[in-house]
């Protein structure tokens, strides 16, 4: 076996439908469009959300609130999930992504209060809650804003 006799799945691969080519193509005159209307033009069809002239639905429904261009996403972490890394560690984002805690850095790490820390760790992040960096330090940790 080389390279010369490789060939697809058998069914994986299937032949292009060719419209247009004639009467005996069977896709030939109308070309799979049927006859006339606004779907038969060329460029025809109507926009993604047109109802026929009745009112969108996106039109319709109430608009409320208010989305900033400029909003701050953050990878969130909880204080049980420290308890992993062994003490006197310093954990940072590095850290917590090839541990599996957070997935990609987004803009920044913060560190949430949920659950209870035993060990005294040097913890670096974008933020922290209050509760957080109360627990961390109360167990003799440091806390670090990059």
């Amino acid at each position: 076996m080389d390279l010369s006799n490789l060939s697809p799945a058998p069914g994986s691969v299937k032949t292009r439908k060719r419209i247009g080519r004639g009467a005996g193509s069977g896709l030939g005159k109308t070309a799979g469009k049927g006859h006339k209307g606004q779907n038969a033009r060329s460029g025809g069809g109507v926009k993604p959300g047109f109802e026929g002239g009745q009112m969108p639905l996106q039109r319709r429904l109430p608009k409320r609130g208010f989305a900033p261009l400029n909003k701050k996403v953050y990878s969130l972490v909880n204080l049980k999930d420290l308890e992993t890394f062994e003490t006197d560690a310093i954990v940072d984002p590095e850290l917590l992504m090839r541990a599996g805690f957070i997935k990609k850095l987004n803009d920044g790490v913060k560190i949430l209060g949920d659950g209870e820390l035993t060990r005294a760790l040097t913890v670096k992040a974008h933020k922290f809650s209050s509760a957080a960096a109360a627990k961390i330090s109360a167990v003799g940790g440091k806390t670090e804003v990059l």
